[in-house]
Order: C-alpha cells, then structure tokens, then sequence
C-alpha cells in the first residue's frame, strides 16, 4: 500500500460553512410511470435533511437554471435545441431520435426534460463559482455522467459533471481529480477529459455492467484510473480500492479540486446492479478524501431505490458538515422515510423497518474478491510511475 501523503490545504481549517444547492423541479418530475427515475430522490434528501436540522438558512441556495449558450461549452448548438424542441412540443422527430438519442426508452420525453437537466447544470456550474475559493457544495442532483456533447446517454440528457468540472477551472482550479463511484461507468465524463493530463479520472463501476466500457488496461493520457467491480463487490473489496488505489491516486496527484459523483446504484438493494455494497463504504470513501484538496464538490448520480438513495445522499450531506449519524432517527425524519413510494415494481412492497429508522446500513463485509485484488495491484504498479 501506497503512504498517503496530506494535501498541505486542510478544507476543514479554511472552508465556511458546505453549500447545499437544491431545487422544487425535482419534487414533483419524473421520467414517466415505467422508467427507473420515477421515484423520488433528491426532494428525499432536501425534506429528511430538513427533518434532521442540518440545513441552516445560509446554507441552502436555489439552483439556477443554466443558459443555452452556457450548456454549449460542452453541449452542441444543434443537441441543445433539440432538447429544447422535444420539452416544446413533447415530441421526437425520428431524426432528432436517430441523431441525438431522444425519444427512446431510456431518455423518453417528458415534462421537464430540458429545464430539469438544465437546473442540475446550473447548480454544477454554480458549485464551480463557490469553489473560486477553498470549500465545499453538495449538489444531489448532479451525476449524470453518460451525457455526450450531442447526444443522450443512460438517462442523461445534460453532462453536469463535465459542466462542473469547466466551471471549476474557469474559476482557478488548475488540477481537478473526478471520482465516480457509480455502478455505472463515467463514459461522458471519460469522453471529455481522457486526453486531458490535469483532469485525473478514477472510476468504480461494475464490470459488464452498461455501458461497458471503463476497462482496467484503458490509461486514457495516463489520466484515466479505471477499477472494474465484480458482481457481488461490498465493503471490504471498495476498502481495498479506497486504500490502494483512490487515495494514493489523489494523495499523488494533488488536485486543487475533487469532484465525487456518488451514485447510490451501488449499494445491495438497487434494482439497476449486482454490486453488495453498503453505504457505510461511500461514506467511508467520502470522509477519506475530504481532506485531499482544498475544494470539493459532491454530486448525487445512480441510484433507483428511494430509500437507500435517501438514506445514503443524507449521510453525505452529514459527513460534510461533521454532524453524527444516529442510530435511531428521530420522529420527523422517519415520517419523511415512510411516507415515500416505490410505484412500479413488485420487489419491495414492505420496506424494512431499517430503511424507515435509520441512515446506516449494516456493513457488508466478505472476501476480498481476486478481481479486485487483481485491479489493484495493476493499477498500484502504474501509480509507482508518478512517484
């Protein structure tokens, strides 16, 4: 195992208070009755943090809604309007469908579908501006990493990571590290800055998993950290990545900047992996890298259980203010749990009563996996290259 070396800048000694930036259009859109993100997910996260008292006035900003013209510094003139077109009218020509990907069972057309993408650039593009000084901003509704500049990917119409990312340099970071530990591998975020050697990408996603790319042996510019998960990962194998690839990586690299996409898809109980983890290893992942640059931007992503994408975002927005997770919820909090549904599916029509009570889940530890074992010891030879 690589030593961790402290970033001289410690975020907790310089930063004001974290920014929570949020927005009412999520509350009530949907991508429809059948798709995986008709349930609630960040409006989850505002109410049970709320209901914790861990949001102070100060501290909750009301996300923008980015321009057109600002969206084009990744985004195509031609991609916006037609994303634009299909809001107007709630149609796709067979072009545009052909062309830029609208229109389909992943991406469908629905009420919102340029003004909610365009409200999660924003607040990606504001975070940015925040972090023109040492700090640190949760945007939850962030982490649609598979949006390409013409076209959508994975139910991502806009890429609000690589939106941020921009931003973030526009405004004095010179070094940027983006993790995504998404079940999903990071291909727009990939597409946009593999070639890039000041943009450090570090992914975990699950192997095979859509949309297949991510390889171990893919170095992109030497950049390009790509960890494959097999089916059934859980803590003790992100443990191990943490510790000899995540943090030796960015110990290394020594970024002004970190952008964390934690997309929640990862943990056991998600319908769209096969990864085991709990979200005891996000947290761990997060608490571990915050004192590593001296700002950072935590995005949301995956994640299609409204519990455990709740109960898991939540614990981030605590971890980021150093408030304890407790043990028992209290009464307000646990209403917000148990009042949230789950249309759609047959898998859970009871949740456990853990999900309703309780931030934490229970660890799920287990044997290292040879696949993981494997990628590490790859991935820690390259990194003796940088030394």
């Amino acid at each position: 195992m690589h030593p961790v070396v402290p970033h001289p800048h410690d975020v907790r000694k310089t930063q004001t208070l974290p920014w929570f930036i949020g927005s009412e259009i999520y509350r009530h859109s949907s991508y429809g009755p059948f798709h995986p993100l008709r349930v609630p997910r960040v409006s989850t996260v505002m109410d049970l943090c709320r209901a914790m008292g861990w949001i102070v006035p100060e501290q909750y900003l009301n996300s923008p809604r980015a321009k057109p013209a600002a969206l084009m510094s990744y985004h195509t003139p031609e991609y916006v309007a037609a994303l634009q077109r299909a809001e107007a009218t709630q149609a796709v020509s067979d072009t545009d469908r052909t062309r830029h990907g609208l229109g389909t069972s992943n991406n469908p057309v629905y009420k919102e579908m340029y003004r909610r993408p365009a409200t999660s650039a924003g607040a990606a593009m504001l975070a940015g501006e925040l972090l023109r000084r040492p700090g640190t901003v949760f945007t939850p509704a962030g982490g649609t990493h598979h949006g390409f500049p013409d076209r959508a990917g994975g139910f991502c119409y806009l890429n609000d990571p690589v939106l941020g990312i921009q931003s973030l340099r526009r405004n004095g970071a010179a070094r940027i590290a983006y993790l995504d530990i998404d079940a999903h591998h990071c291909d727009g975020v990939d597409h946009a800055f593999r070639e890039d050697p000041d943009t450090l990408l570090i992914s975990t996603h699950e192997a095979g998993r859509w949309p297949r790319t991510g390889p171990l042996d893919d170095a992109g510019a030497g950049n390009v950290l790509n960890v494959p998960l097999p089916s059934g990962a859980h803590d003790d194998d992100m443990a191990l990545v943490r510790d000899r690839v995540i943090l030796p990586a960015l110990a290394l690299f020594r970024p002004d900047a970190i952008v964390l996409q934690c997309g929640a898809d990862a943990v056991t109980e998600d319908p769209q992996s096969r990864l085991c983890l709990s979200n005891n290893a996000h947290w761990a992942i997060l608490r571990a890298i915050r004192p590593l640059a001296p700002r950072l931007m935590v995005l949301g992503g995956g994640g299609y259980n409204p519990w455990s994408v709740g109960r898991l975002w939540s614990g981030n927005w605590a971890i980021l203010n150093d408030h304890p997770i407790p043990d028992i919820l209290p009464d307000p909090a646990q209403k917000v749990l148990a009042a949230l549904r789950w249309d759609g599916q047959r898998r859970i029509t009871v949740p456990p009563p853990h999900w309703i009570t309780t931030l934490r889940d229970a660890p799920r530890p287990g044997a290292i996996h040879d696949a993981v074992r494997h990628a590490c010891d790859t991935l820690s030879a390259r990194l003796l290259s940088w030394t």
